[in-house]
């Protein structure tokens, strides 16, 4: 009979290591940096693949390690990228891990599938600026809702666009006009959680229209812009990766 020995005492893992909090403050809206979407992420890591029998069981065994394995390398790599990138800069501010935690934020408006009667061909843009709602028309007579902020009054427009050009995370430079009503706007804001543009922006012919993200998501359902229209980062992201360049933009009452 073996001697008695005491339990091993368990070792700290170094990828439980706190992630140190920080605010950012957007539009009077204060977002505090992520341990929800960090939780969230390792019981996702870790959910089971389900066995019918031992068989089975032994070669799901081996998928859910592989899987596991290559989950685990994607959440290292996201958080290697932490401390790369430039002096200063700020990997939850933007770029793919922000686009990340992102995913995670809750909104007053939840994106949905809806029946679609409409002529409009799948692939289109159409935005309904008295519904304050966006759709994305797919095959089979369905839509992606999604909500919008639209212009107030005054600055709402209606017609037909193209999207021209897309961009990441883009900078924003208020147009004269704009810097005409509010001349304390900076001049140039790089791009980040801050920035009014948000996640991403799709640009309308060669207006200064565009379909973008916001810093102030409490605004979805709203008419509050200068004739753009807003969505949340989360949607705006989701927005983007169906939409090309050259695709058909409806603006309508």
């Amino acid at each position: 009979m073996e001697p008695f020995r005491d339990p091993p005492t368990p070792i700290p893992l170094s990828s439980r290591a706190r992630v140190s909090r920080k605010s950012h403050r957007r539009g009077g809206t204060v977002l505090a940096a992520v341990d929800r979407p960090i939780a969230a992420a390792k019981q996702w890591s870790s959910s089971p693949v389900p066995a019918a029998d031992d068989a089975t069981a032994r070669t799901n065994t081996g998928i859910q390690e592989d899987t596991m394995s290559k989950r685990f390398a994607a959440l290292v790599a996201a958080g290697l990228a932490l401390g790369a990138g430039p002096a200063g800069a700020n990997p939850l501010d933007s770029g793919p891990i922000a686009d990340f935690l992102n995913v995670f934020r809750t909104q007053a408006i939840p994106r949905d599938t809806v029946a679609w009667k409409g002529a409009e061909k799948p692939g289109t843009i159409v935005v309904s600026t008295r519904q304050r709602r966006l759709y994305y028309v797919l095959p089979g007579g369905e839509a992606v809702r999604y909500g919008v902020g639209v212009g107030r009054q005054g600055f709402s427009w209606s017609g037909t666009k193209t999207v021209t050009m897309k961009k990441e995370w883009p900078a924003w430079r208020p147009p004269a006009q704009m810097l005409a009503r509010r001349p304390d706007l900076p001049r140039y804001m790089a791009g980040g959680q801050d920035n009014p543009l948000g996640a991403r922006a799709l640009y309308l012919g060669s207006t200064l229209y565009r379909i973008h993200g916001s810093n102030e998501p409490e605004t979805m359902g709203a008419a509050v812009s200068s004739g753009c229209i807003r969505m949340t980062n989360k949607d705006v992201v989701d927005l983007y990766d169906r939409a090309r360049v050259g695709t058909k933009v409806v603006v309508r009452d």
